[in-house]
């Protein structure tokens, strides 16, 4: 059986990973716009390619202390880039790091209970730099109704950008 290639990251001193196959890309931080009354795992959206795109704040998600949430811990910060839950869009995972992509063999992944994890959202544990790293799924970090909530907030998100747009 062919190696799993997994994109390694850290949240909160967590090391967590997702399937290469579900990531688009990772970038550095950009600018986010916040409108008024967003839940707190929403850390705001922004444009890419005239695309409101929402940022979910993982360590909100999964209910972890973050150390220093100044401004200049966010220098540093990645998102990474999925397909949206509800299939439209793009939905970006705030991190503080994006450490690796690697390659793991299947025999190298331990089954985790579903009865675990929030959601079941995570599906195996893998030692990778002598530390366990959680590998998520990425259909199961939010739950049928936050992926509800976060479409609407999209919609709505993009209706703005578009009132913003100029014809060229």
């Amino acid at each position: 059986m062919a190696n799993l290639q997994i994109i390694v990251f850290d949240v909160c001193g967590t090391a967590c990973a997702l399937h290469r196959s579900a990531v688009r890309e990772f970038l550095p931080m950009p600018h986010l716009w916040r409108p008024p009354a967003l839940p707190r795992p929403v850390a705001g959206f922004f444009n890419l390619g005239g695309h409101a795109v929402p940022v979910l704040r993982l360590d909100v998600l999964f209910g972890l202390e973050r150390m220093d949430d100044g401004a200049e811990a966010n220098l540093y910060r990645h998102l990474i880039l999925i397909d949206r839950f509800t299939g439209s869009g793009t939905t970006a995972f705030l991190v503080d790091r994006v450490l690796d992509v690697v390659s793991v063999a299947p025999s190298q992944l331990s089954p985790v209970s579903q009865e675990g994890t929030l959601n079941g959202c995570v599906e195996a544990e893998v030692t990778w730099d002598e530390r366990l790293v959680h590998l998520l799924s990425v259909e199961r970090i939010l739950m049928a109704e936050e992926q509800r909530a976060l479409a609407e907030l999209g919609q709505q998100a993009q209706n703005r950008l578009s009132e913003w747009a100029v014809e060229a």
